[in-house]
């Protein structure tokens, strides 16, 4: 499937600037229609063959630029249930990569320019959600130090106590990207993401960017989603033994409950730079506009912090040898 405009018949696109349906071309908003085909070797718009690969839900026609959504694989089994649509535009996420370069201080001055750009776009990354729910019964000795001084002697009293905790925490919609291109560590450094804004599945959101179906079921990840809800569970009763100066565990036991898992699709801007001859990726998510990505880094930069904080040291230790010249 397409969308059309019914002005002008240009391809309309989902526009995060707007929160709506655009036309390029005539600039019209929310003038969409819907165009059928589920053509998966050539392009409904032109005709022009396509290549895809076997997750491919979402694509450009790099013929005639037409944004295609393949009905097969948006459709169930693979229909999601959720999108977070694009919120960050791509001047925004350009924005957002600028300013993070800015705080990186031996990136090279050139890095993002135009001509060491390969790739951009923006893409519907799938998403399993899990909700959990966790009991976590827990009994340990703790214990309190107290020091103090008597004339010339210093004194310990170290005191015992019994401490128990009995918590429940319900987890919901943790996140596990189901996609093998995407790589877990980059994905997990994207997050959070503001998941309150998640709504019902609608394709017109995905006109304009690239996205794929689901690589992985959900029980394929549910290992990952139990290893984030045990982290957590652990970081909350560390957070309530506060107080004490040691916590020695003799029992513990955390139980954790599956209630519900849901397929989403969440928005990532991708970059891909050339820069003297090596491939640099950055991402950016599409709703917060967090930056994840490894820097190259400017041997003249860092030649010159190292010459100024050399010249700097100098300055100071003469200045310390004339005062105590003074003194």
């Amino acid at each position: 499937m397409l969308f059309k405009c019914k002005n002008c018949g240009g391809n309309t696109v989902y526009a995060p600037d707007k929160g709506k349906m655009y036309c390029p071309h005539c600039e019209s908003i929310d003038s969409e229609e819907k165009v059928g085909g589920n053509s998966l070797v050539q392009c409904v718009n032109c005709g022009a063959p396509i290549q895809l690969s076997e997750y491919t839900s979402a694509c450009r026609c790099e013929h005639c630029g037409t944004y295609l959504i393949f009905d097969e694989r948006v459709e169930e089994p693979f229909k999601p249930g959720l999108i977070l649509p694009f919120r960050v535009s791509r001047e925004l996420a350009v924005a957002h990569l600028e300013k993070e370069l800015k705080n990186r201080l031996f990136a090279p001055a050139d890095f993002l320019s135009a001509k060491s750009l390969e790739k951009m776009e923006g893409v519907y990354v799938p998403f399993w959600l899990y909700d959990y729910d966790a009991n976590y019964d827990f009994a340990g000795e703790g214990t309190r130090i107290r020091t103090w001084r008597s004339g010339n002697m210093e004194y310990t009293e170290t005191s015992y106590y019994e401490v128990g905790r009995k918590m429940e925490a319900d987890f919901e919609r943790v996140p596990v990207d189901a996609s093998y291109v995407m790589e877990d560590g980059v994905m997990d450094l994207m997050e959070p993401y503001r998941y309150q804004e998640l709504t019902d599945f609608e394709p017109k959101y995905m006109s304009g960017f690239l996205s794929e179906r689901y690589n992985q079921r959900e029980d394929e990840l549910a290992d990952r989603a139990e290893g984030k809800v045990r982290e957590a569970s652990e970081n909350l009763l560390q957070g309530s033994l506060t107080g004490y100066a040691t916590v020695r565990p003799y029992h513990k036991n955390l139980r954790i409950h599956k209630k519900d898992t849901c397929y989403a699709l969440m928005p990532v801007w991708q970059y891909v730079y050339r820069y003297r001859d090596k491939t640099y990726q950055y991402h950016v998510n599409g709703q917060t506009g967090k930056v994840v990505g490894v820097t190259p880094v400017s041997r003249a930069k860092v030649l010159a912090y190292g010459a100024s904080v050399f010249v700097m040291v100098t300055a100071i230790c003469s200045l310390a040898v004339h005062v105590l010249e003074i003194l």
